[in-house]
């Protein structure tokens, strides 16, 4: 067996090595942080199961908690500015309920019984509390999660725990009662909007907080035998009630879920191609218009992916059933985590023959779909107006994604001043990956992409 400092020489000299022999071929994705990515916690998933260290942690001074309602963030106002609020869980008290936080027993202030695999780090009362992970000081990033060491006292943990916590049922008053802050100085914000000028570590925090508290949130019943469930291991897993070592099942038959790989329900991702169509000179790209857009607001082409489907196929399906264009020539861009609820959204690039018959009406999901010149976008892009969406018309992604039941990738700041010079159309801001690939496309800012994409044919 190799020693650990061996293996990692050892995956970074392939991975080096794949990146040189490759590099005219193939855009590494890792070469891109989109906005919602680059996350930096330590998420010490190992100690997720330990409710000690949950617990510990939890009311440790140097802990900080974002809050959402209703998928909402907390935001702090200063200066008409929003950022993320960041309280200390040591303030929040007298909402998060009764000790034990973490690994609760069958009644109010009891522990959960050792060796019991349906309550490690269970919580069954109180509101829906979820371990993020740990901010590490760089100067001692290896402790103590990398030597697996197991924190016991708030003193042990080396950085900034982050929790998050789902206050929908809980008043702002309520929220703030134990705080000195004003509720005047924070609000419930629409998060898209929101978010739009935070920095990476904050958009990213936000991400992950609000993912896995729409999880928890929404399942509360499970899926084998529609009994409630409960969260495990810091809100990371959920477990059928029916399982407690006390549940009365009066006879019935034990829940799928108690054998096999069926024991848990598991946080989802939902992955999403979007992609950028060029044409065979690469010089024009495929954009298109869902019927719930806001005015002049055109897209890149995008779908969830589906069972026994690789990227490559959902591609070419996608753009097929939404432009009837056939493509080809996928390729793997990069991927950016999108909050809302939990999408993974897979960026790609493809070539197709622009003369094909462009056909909206095969899933009836598009008003409109046409090639534009690098020309024309780099004109919208130029413009003040071009890549901005109003607070107002998020309402209208937000619709269209229920109608389509596909993400729009739409994000980006919030209210633009009004203007009679408006754009010959409009493009989302770099914020979403599609704006991503629409920009370093009309930019010329992509190797390989330029006046031909024949070098691009089978790979991704």
């Amino acid at each position: 067996m190799l020693a650990r400092p061996s293996l990692r020489l050892l995956r970074a000299s392939l991975q080096t090595r794949l990146y040189s022999t490759r590099k005219d071929n193939f855009y590494m994705g890792e070469n891109y942080v989109h906005f919602y990515g680059g996350n930096p916690l330590n998420r010490l998933s190992w100690l997720r199961s330990n409710a000690t260290f949950l617990s510990t942690a939890l009311l440790s001074p140097h802990t900080r908690c974002i809050v959402f309602k209703a998928g909402e963030p907390l935001v702090s106002i200063q200066g008409g500015v929003k950022s993320l609020a960041k309280l200390a869980t040591v303030e929040l008290r007298p909402v998060l309920g009764d000790e034990p936080f973490f690994g609760q027993g069958q009644n109010t202030h009891e522990h959960a019984p050792s060796g019991v695999k349906h309550l490690e780090s269970a919580r069954l009362r109180g509101p829906n509390i979820v371990f993020l992970g740990v901010q590490e000081p760089e100067q001692d990033a290896s402790l103590p999660s990398s030597e697996f060491h197991t924190p016991t006292a708030a003193e042990d943990i080396r950085g900034t725990p982050y929790f998050a916590l789902d206050a929908t049922d809980i008043s702002l008053g309520e929220l703030l009662a134990g705080t000195d802050v004003s509720v005047r100085e924070l609000e419930f914000a629409e998060p898209r909007s929101a978010t739009a000028k935070w920095s990476s570590f904050d958009a990213s925090l936000f991400a992950l907080g609000r993912s896995m508290v729409d999880w928890v949130g929404r399942r509360k019943y499970c899926t084998a035998c529609g009994s409630r469930t409960f969260p495990l291991w810091g809100g990371w897993k959920l477990a059928c009630s029916s399982l407690l070592p006390w549940a009365e099942n009066n006879g019935k038959s034990p829940c799928p879920s108690s054998v096999g790989l069926n024991n848990y329900m598991h946080p989802r991702t939902d992955a999403v191609v979007i992609t950028a169509v060029l044409d065979e000179t690469g010089n024009r790209i495929l954009l298109g218009r869902n019927k719930k857009f806001p005015s002049a607001f055109y897209s890149t082409l995008a779908g969830f992916l589906e069972p026994g489907e690789s990227f490559e196929d959902a591609v070419k399906r996608e753009i097929w059933e939404e432009s009837g264009v056939r493509v080809h020539a996928v390729r793997y861009h990069s991927g950016q985590p999108w909050p809302y609820p939990a999408n993974l959204m897979i960026g790609c690039f493809a070539s197709a023959d622009s003369s094909q018959t462009i056909r909206t009406d095969l899933d009836n999901e598009l008003e409109d779909a046409k090639w534009f010149t690098r020309e024309e976008v780099l004109a919208v892009l130029a413009h003040p107006d071009g890549t901005n969406i109003r607070r107002r018309e998020y309402k209208n992604f937000d619709e269209a994604q229920d109608h389509s039941t596909k993400p729009t990738g739409a994000g980006g700041p919030s209210e633009p001043p009004a203007s009679d010079d408006l754009p010959a159309f409009r493009v989302p801001p770099t914020s979403a990956i599609a704006g991503v690939l629409i920009s370093q496309w009309a930019r010329g800012e992509v190797s390989g992409l330029g006046t031909s994409t024949g070098n691009l044919k089978g790979k991704i």
